[in-house]
Order: structure tokens, then sequence, then C-alpha cells
């Protein structure tokens, strides 16, 4: 398989899909958040049909995450399947597809909101048709969860459009999103961080090693999705707190059997730990809401600007790194990005759970979310742009398969 980018002819930028997608997510991601604030303190007005506040969720759960998960997916399918990858011509037109999609949102409000949905959810509905084919085709039958889950995040954004439209807001489909991201987290990260964590401890620290993915990952996940349901169907019941509750429990438990403390010395790894972190604190936040404690935007933005927000630019550097030949280690930008993110994340919920500090914490958790994502846009934008493709040639294929 690493041997396969060596024959594309082509614009570098389209030789695999992390290249465009990672770029543009990464810069959508910081430009929404500058849009965002200014309009949610009433000094600009938005051109999209929907409510600034919807806007804003839209942009952030079916936009810039839709862009991240392609750019993820389409570069894990060829080593789970073996097969080639998506590229050139085909991949140009899913960047251009998300493109628009980007385009019809905005200017929805003069365009229609119809126009919008229909070109808005082309982009997700043929990201699942060429998953499904590849995973079909490859028998990869592991992997089809995955798959299923973004089929879902494609329902949820139709319902989007058609509830903010319907109703004047889309709470429902805000929920289920965010539901379809959390499981996906909890999925990819059960397998990735544990994996990864492992493969560097037996060569750099010896000793205790993370446990596996295994029959307990799988109760945990399949408790985290019921419980989910229940809180898009009914957030601040009774029921779904206690759910939320032991679900965040669980997931403590199987964050410490993945031997996080004992990455430090390696960054890659531990922000990848520590992004998981405000998985299982997204659920507790979201138990406190349910008995009144808390507000419930605590544990959304816990799971959003934290879980999301953070493990989105892990993997991103790590996968740009990697799949490029670069060293797999932390630079001083990649350490100054990830510390912006983190310091996003916290001042995010700690807006949410002190309001009284809210404008000012939120103008910081602003300005670190634009840093930490233009911040990855700079530094390595320009090996996703191509500038140092030739160094493939040399690569080991191990060099480029870690």
């Amino acid at each position: 398989m690493a041997s396969r980018p060596r024959t594309y002819q082509g614009w570098p930028l389209l030789a695999h899909s992390f290249r465009p997608f990672f770029l543009l997510a990464a810069i959508q991601a910081a430009l929404s958040i500058l849009v965002w604030l200014p309009a949610f303190y009433g000094e600009i007005s938005l051109t999209s049909a929907f409510a600034p506040r919807d806007w804003h969720v839209h942009e952030m759960l079916y936009g810039f995450l839709p862009a991240v998960i392609t750019g993820f997916l389409f570069t894990a399918i060829p080593n789970w399947t073996g097969r080639l990858p998506i590229q050139g011509t085909p991949l140009a037109g899913l960047v251009i597809v998300w493109l628009a999609g980007r385009i019809a949102v905005t200017l929805s409000a003069e365009t229609g909101w119809l126009f919008a949905l229909i070109v808005d959810a082309a982009f997700l509905a043929l990201v699942v048709a060429a998953a499904a084919r590849e995973i079909v085709a490859g028998k990869n039958w592991r992997n089809l969860p995955v798959v299923l889950m973004v089929t879902v995040l494609l329902a949820g954004n139709v319902a989007f459009h058609l509830e903010a439209h319907r109703a004047g807001s889309a709470d429902y489909s805000i929920r289920l999103g965010i539901s379809v991201v959390v499981l996906l987290l909890s999925l990819i990260g059960g397998r990735i961080i544990p994996s990864f964590t492992r493969n560097w401890l037996v060569k750099q620290n010896p000793g205790r090693l993370p446990v596996p993915f295994g029959r307990f990952d799988g109760i945990v996940i399949a408790l985290s999705a019921l419980t989910l349901l229940a809180w898009v169907i009914s957030p601040l019941s009774v029921a779904t707190g206690v759910a939320m509750a032991l679900a965040g429990l669980f997931h403590l438990v199987r964050l410490a059997r993945w031997a996080g403390d004992r990455t430090a010395r390696e960054r890659l790894l531990l922000i990848l730990h520590i992004g998981y972190v405000f998985v299982p604190l997204g659920f507790l936040l979201h138990a406190l809401a349910a008995f009144g404690v808390l507000p419930p935007s605590a544990g959304i933005h816990a799971w959003m600007a934290g879980a999301a927000g953070i493990m989105t630019l892990a993997v991103m550097t790590r996968a740009s790194l990697g799949h490029t030949g670069q060293a797999l280690t932390a630079s001083p930008a990649t350490h100054a990005i990830y510390a912006a993110i983190i310091v996003a994340a916290l001042t995010r919920v700690c807006a949410a759970v002190a309001p009284w500090h809210g404008d000012a914490l939120l103008h910081v958790a602003a300005f670190a979310w634009v840093v930490a994502y233009l911040g990855f846009a700079i530094a390595f934008g320009p090996l996703l742009l191509g500038l140092r493709f030739r160094a493939l040639a040399t690569v080991r294929p191990a060099a480029v398969a870690r």
C-alpha cells in the first residue's frame, strides 16, 4: 500500500484524501469561529437561512468534522481493504462538492433552504457511497460500522435542514450529530490510541502496555450508544442523567487501561489520551445537567471543543507526518498547536460552567481555537500541498504505514 502513492503523477494535493481535507477543514474551522463570535454578539449579520447559533453548530458539526472524517476514512480504507486510494479527479470532485456545500449553507438565505440541503447533503452521500463500495469490495466487514455511523451523520444533516426550516431551530438534529461524533471518537479512538501507544511503548518505554480493543470496549460503546439515544430523545430526564454518569465512569475505566500516563515523553501520543479525557468528561457533565447542576452546553462543548477538537488535531498532525514519510515526533510548532487547542477546550467548557466570566472566556477560547487550527494550516500546509512530495520516493514502506 505504501508504494502506491509513488505512481501518482498529478497534483500532490490530490494524491491522498488527507491532504486537501485536513488542510481545508483546518482553515474552515478557524474561519467559522472568526465569523461566529461577531455574529453571536450581533456585530455582523449572516446570509444563511439558519439562525446564527444553528449556522455555527452546523458548520462545525456537519461541515468541518465531515471533512476531517473523510480525510481520515479514505486514507485508512486502503489499509483496511488493500484497494487503491481515491485520488486525482474523483478526490477533486469530492473536495468541490464539500466546498459547494459550505457556500450553499452560507448563502442559503438567498438561494433557498432546499437548494442548500441538496448541495450540502450531496457530500456525505458521496462519501457513504464510496466508502461502502470500498468496504464491500474489500470484504472488510469489521469496519462496516464506521460507514454506518457516517450514514447516520448524513441522515442527521438532512434532518438538520428540515428541522431548522420547519421549527426554526434544529435541537434534535444537533444532538443526533453530536452523538454520532462521540461514538465515532469512542470507536476509532478505542482502536488507534491503545494501538499507537503499544507500538511506541514496546520500542521506547517497555513495561505496562495498554489493553487492546476487546469485549469490554464493545460493552462501553453499546452502553454509550443507548445513553446517547436517550439523550437525543430526552436530554434532561433523570434516567438519561443516571445513564450518562454510568457511561462516563465506564469511559474513565477504559481510558485508564490504555497506559496514557506512560506517554508523557511523546506528545503525539499524549495528546490523543488528553483528547479522549473529554469523552467521559462530557458524559459526566451531561449527568450533572440532567440533575440541574450545570447547563447542558458544558457537556456539549466538552465533547465538541474538547474531544472532537483535540482528537481531530491529534489525528491530523500524526497522519500528515506518518503518511508523508516524516518522523513521528512533535515539533515546537506542533507543541504550540496542541497547547492552543487544550486552552480552547478548557476555556470553552469553563465559559459554560461559569457564565459570569462568559464573555472573557469565550474570547480566549475563540482566539486559542483559531491559533490551533490556523497554526495547523500554516505549519502543515506546505507538507499537505506537496512541497516535500518527492521525498515519498525514498520512504521505506514501514515509515508510511506507521
